[in-house]
């Protein structure tokens, strides 16, 4: 227990922990995980529903084949699975949808107020890392290409710019005022300038 946060349980963490330790992973690794639960506890005061993303948060990048397309479904998969007999069923479906939506980084249409906000707050918190210096920036985009290691150099280079140019081209890159204050501007700096560099280096 975190004050009144209802941690999972020390062995569905060490297997979590293992996941995210394999050997393929350069970013979604526990660390990332461990920089989202900074910026979780932080802000949890914004949450309705801090538990569901909490869980949400452990599992949301537990399966992943950077080859693969369903990584965010199996991961769903995965919690509904780890949560049964711990989480109530609305706790875990809601958990499960954030996860799923992490896929496109969109808001569904018509979710509940409630739901929606604590969404968009992990949709917000899951990009931070869009919007930090530019060191911490470029030594993520470095690991993703590590990641994507099998990927042939100019194939790389183009599928890259196109889902950096689809964040770019989104009205906003943030949902909630707060983390857009704190980061947009610094997001799409970075953005830009990355997608300069692999433009250039094509």
């Amino acid at each position: 227990m975190t004050g009144d946060i209802q941690e999972p349980p020390p062995h569905l963490i060490s297997r979590l922990q293992e996941r995210y330790g394999e050997p393929h992973r350069a970013y979604h690794t526990w660390a990332h995980v461990e920089a989202l639960l900074k910026c979780f506890h932080s802000n949890k005061n914004m949450l309705n529903a801090p538990v569901t993303v909490l869980w949400a948060l452990y599992w949301h990048d537990a399966i992943y084949d950077p080859a693969s397309g369903e990584n965010e479904l199996e991961s769903a998969k995965l919690l509904r699975n780890d949560a049964e007999g711990l989480l109530s069923e609305e706790a875990t479906a809601d958990a499960a949808a954030i996860i799923e939506a992490t896929a496109k980084h969109l808001v569904p249409n018509a979710m509940p107020a409630g739901k929606q906000s604590d969404l968009e707050f992990f949709l917000d918190i899951d990009l931070s890392i869009l919007g930090r210096d530019e060191k911490t920036f470029d030594a993520y985009e470095a690991a993703i290409r590590k990641e994507y290691a099998f990927v042939p150099e100019a194939m790389y280079k183009a599928g890259r710019a196109a889902v950096l140019k689809g964040f770019l081209d989104r009205e906003c890159l943030y949902f909630t005022d707060i983390f857009r204050d704190r980061w947009e501007a610094q997001a799409r700096a970075n953005l830009q300038r990355s997608i300069a560099h692999l433009e250039l280096a094509s």
